[in-house]
């Protein structure tokens, strides 16, 4: 089948050009630039005049749920709200039920991917205190990486001590594996938590949240991180940075665009809030790292357009709305933002934070890039026809009706955007059009190119 996206302005590489893309099945097969562009035979036309045509996003951070979690979410309901956002592919992290640090649990995560996904998919392999042995049983060209959880989680996934860290930097690094790290000291913020309920009893208020989960534990953990890639030679990615003084840690990519041994990645969640939003939004924004201060978000802002920060993904990790009853003990962490993060961060392209060029490398080149992902994340004659096409609109209010995630609520109601995605591809099949989702569709499992996982 031969589709023509013809009139858009494409953002790739760098550039901004009005053009044309051909897909023939599931590739792009051309990309002329230019009004009067020769289209020859098809069977579909897209006119996306006035539009954007970008690269699909491929989010690098999302928690799905399945198995063992399902309640809250599941891979169908969240790959619908993942294509109704201009999301074509995902990595999924670990901490399901059971934990994916088998090899076994991880290939049944490959089949549940391929029954129930609507775009395409990955899952990182977990980390724990005594199985980094198993990292080289793995197929380095179907896993993005591994996952190790440094702090602020619970049972054998939470790896603190310097033998068993030293352990999995080590291996990563002999295996050219990238290395995700979560990094929050929980003894800090044990004793936080401690100190708060002392004073304002067992189930402190969510404005206490970054107070408990604080700015200190985040930079004590991540330089630690930092300290560890170094010393193996670890390709090291650390996951949603939310504190301005962990940005010291990074270096911006070098002139030609290759990107340094370490890394940091932002999430919507802490881009678009601050501390005084807890006031109002509660425990919709209770995530882990927590939502930080103005200042902090200020900063991390500024980080996507000078480089400090490579990647932007969401965290999303759905909750069903009991489940965020409480305060800072009891109401869990976590919140679904798939759906509505390219919107959200076009809306900063308007003000002026980031360009749109950056936005694309931030949400498809640079996350390509960091984990390998063969054929995907560029528009490119050859590559996979991941395809976003979004349009600035009227102004028009997030709703809980609109919400695609199973959960069926997001910490964005009652926010206005001005703009839409209109059409997604994915391996060049129109899997969302116009708020509707095809149903039928499935994504393919994602391929990682086992030359370029080793730093050099």
């Amino acid at each position: 089948m031969r589709t023509v996206i013809d009139g858009g302005c494409i953002v790739n590489e760098g550039r901004n050009f009005t053009g044309t893309v051909i897909i023939d099945d599931d590739r792009i097969t051309a990309i002329q630039e230019g009004n009067d562009n020769p289209r020859g035979t098809y069977d579909r036309l897209v006119d996306a005049t006035g539009c954007f045509v970008l690269p699909g996003v491929i989010d690098e951070h999302v928690h799905f749920r399945e198995p063992g979690l399902t309640r809250k979410a599941d891979i169908e309901s969240e790959t619908r709200a993942a294509a109704a956002g201009g999301v074509t592919s995902f990595f999924d992290m670990p901490n399901t039920v059971p934990q994916t640090t088998t090899v076994e649990a991880f290939r049944e995560k490959l089949l549940l991917g391929q029954q129930g996904s609507h775009v395409n998919y990955g899952f990182f392999f977990g980390a724990t205190k005594d199985n980094s042995r198993l990292f080289q049983e793995l197929d380095p060209t179907r896993v993005p990486g591994i996952k190790l959880f440094m702090g602020a989680s619970t049972g054998n996934m939470l790896v603190d001590r310097r033998e068993s860290l030293n352990s999995v930097f080590k291996a990563c690094a002999e295996l050219g594996l990238p290395l995700m790290t979560h990094c929050e000291d929980t003894a800090m913020i044990n004793r936080n938590m401690a100190e708060m309920k002392q004073r304002y009893g067992d189930d402190p208020d969510i404005t206490l949240h970054a107070a408990i989960r604080s700015a200190e534990s985040c930079y004590a953990c991540s330089s630690l991180a930092v300290e560890l890639a170094r010393q193996w030679g670890t390709r090291l990615h650390i996951a949603h940075v939310s504190t301005a003084r962990e940005l010291d840690l990074f270096e911006p990519a070098s002139p030609t665009g290759e990107l340094p041994l370490i890394t940091g990645e932002a999430v919507i969640a802490h881009l678009w809030f601050t501390d005084e939003d807890y006031k109002t939004l509660g425990t919709r924004i209770k995530c882990n790292p927590s939502v930080k201060s103005l200042a902090d978000r200020e900063e991390l802002r500024k980080a996507l357009a000078d480089g400090r920060i490579a990647a932007v993904a969401t965290d999303h990790a759905p909750h069903e709305q009991k489940d965020k009853e409480g305060g800072c003990a009891k109401a869990a962490s976590g919140m679904p933002m798939l759906q509505y993060s390219l919107v959200a961060m076009l809306s900063l392209v308007d003000r002026g934070v980031v360009s749109i060029e950056r936005l694309v490398e931030l949400m498809a080149h640079h996350p390509a890039r960091l984990f390998s992902v063969s054929e995907r994340g560029f528009l490119r004659q050859g590559y996979k026809a991941d395809i976003a096409i979004v349009r600035r609109t009227e102004p028009w209010q997030v709703t809980a009706a609109g919400v695609e995630s199973k959960c069926g609520w997001s910490p964005m109601e009652g926010q206005q955007f001005e703009w839409r995605v209109e059409k997604t591809f994915c391996n060049g099949h129109l899997v969302y059009d116009n708020g509707l989702v095809d149903d039928g569709y499935r994504g393919e499992a994602l391929r990682f190119r086992l030359n370029e996982h080793r730093h050099t």
